[in-house]
């Protein structure tokens, strides 16, 4: 079985993770957080860089603002497709208004905007807000 490699959503190191321990809690070697969080990770712009690029797993990004109405409605919903989806995606979160370069440099055009990355490329992007089972549908699919 092969090692796969993950980014920490907390202190950006890169870890290498033996297949047989992704079902398990897989921590970060240099901080100790969990690797495969059950929950969606609120993420900076440089974590976010380094995770589309190096992870192994695919890496799925709420681009969102507090300002937004549907971004609130979908935010409870992103939370439990995190879940749904623990160990076959990474779920994270990211504030445009926070953030607002990162915007422009992922090209969002509206909000709430899902991105899935794999192995560094983007492979798919849905604009609009959605239900935890259409997320995760959207990210199976």
């Amino acid at each position: 079985m092969a090692d796969k490699t993950l980014t920490c959503l907390s202190c950006a190191q890169l870890n290498r993770v033996p297949e047989e321990k992704m079902a398990s809690n897989a921590k970060c070697g240099k901080c100790g957080t969990p690797l495969l969080p059950k929950a969606a990770v609120d993420v900076d712009p440089a974590i976010l860089e380094k995770a589309a690029k190096n992870d192994d797993l695919p890496l799925v990004v709420d681009f969102w603002a507090p300002w937004c109405g549907p971004c609130k409605m979908m935010g409870p919903e992103f939370a439990k497709a995190a879940g749904s989806l623990a160990g076959k995606a990474r779920l994270v979160k990211l504030d445009t208004q926070k953030h607002q370069s990162t915007g422009g440099r992922y090209r969002i055009r509206g909000i709430p905007t899902v991105v899935a990355f794999e192995r560094g490329k983007e492979k798919k992007r849905q604009s609009g807000a959605m239900r935890a089972g259409q997320i995760v549908s959207w990210v199976r699919g």
